[in-house]
């Protein structure tokens, strides 16, 4: 990212990269090793610096990305499930609903793989641009779960409620040229890179009138009373019933199959 500073605040980020120009704020995940899987600490520290960027005048436009080849592949498993969690307390949940309260624009710019909440997390945003290699994974029911992030609501008001269906219940990758077909994604990237172009759409927004873009997007996004709750109410409704499911059995033997590199075999499981 030439050219970039880096952003400069009370707090510094693990995982998280921050770096600011021109009103441009990109906040790159930062574990390529493990295609920017999202641990308990990068829920946190990614919603503290979305949190600080909605309130800092300094930040115009709100970019994410991924170090490496990766977007998110999701959750690292192995974090994921050592922690004990309520909804409450849930890093996951905090963040989804940070993501739900941005009044800032906020642009993805999916380099690769978006797994789970890396998938889940773009129906929050402004704006996605996708790099043609990019495949999105909603992997949840095949894991014994449930969709999460509010998507239970968002994707069949894009696609439908047969075409969510088949997304959901099977899991199988969504191609970037299907994901911009289905309305998810504004513009598929073959030549140029997906950060570039990204930032190039993000600069123009900077010039424009920035009372009209945050109401705007608060139109966009229904935050007028009494529409507001849905997503909301969608995402503590979803994160009750992925809390509970996490802990039966058919989660549970999804995992381990996952693990083990076999196929889950839920006989007799609910």
């Amino acid at each position: 990212m030439m050219g970039f500073v880096i952003f400069v605040e009370t707090r510094k980020y693990a995982m998280i990269n921050a770096s600011l120009c021109d009103e441009i704020l990109v906040l790159e995940f930062a574990r390529p090793e493990k295609k920017n899987a999202f641990t308990v600490a990068m829920y946190t520290e990614l919603s503290q610096a979305l949190e600080a960027a909605d309130q800092n005048p300094a930040v115009k436009v709100i970019v994410l990305h991924g170090a490496g080849d990766a977007f998110s592949a999701g959750n690292d498993l192995h974090d994921f499930l050592a922690v004990d969690r309520t909804i409450e307390a849930s890093p996951g949940i905090k963040l989804l609903r940070t993501f739900s309260r941005l009044e800032k624009p906020l642009i993805a710019a999916v380099n690769g793989i978006a797994v789970g909440i890396g998938a889940t997390l773009l129906f929050h945003c402004d704006l996605v641009y996708a790099q043609s290699s990019a495949r999105l994974i909603f992997p949840f029911v095949p894991l014994g779960l449930v969709p999460e992030g509010a998507s239970s609501l968002l994707l069949p008001q894009l696609v439908g409620h047969q075409m969510a269906s088949e997304i959901f219940f099977f899991g199988e990758p969504v191609s970037a040229q299907a994901a911009h077909t289905m309305g998810l994604v504004n513009k598929v990237l073959t030549d140029t890179p997906v950060l570039e172009f990204a930032l190039e759409q993000a600069a123009r927004i900077t010039h424009m009138s920035t009372g009209s873009i945050r109401h705007t997007k608060a139109l966009l996004k229904s935050r007028v009373a009494p529409l507001k709750s849905d997503v909301h109410d969608r995402i503590e409704a979803e994160g009750v019933i992925f809390n509970d499911r996490l802990k039966g059995p058919a989660a549970q033997e999804a995992i381990a199959a996952f693990m083990g590199k076999r196929a889950p075999n839920f006989t007799g499981m609910d």
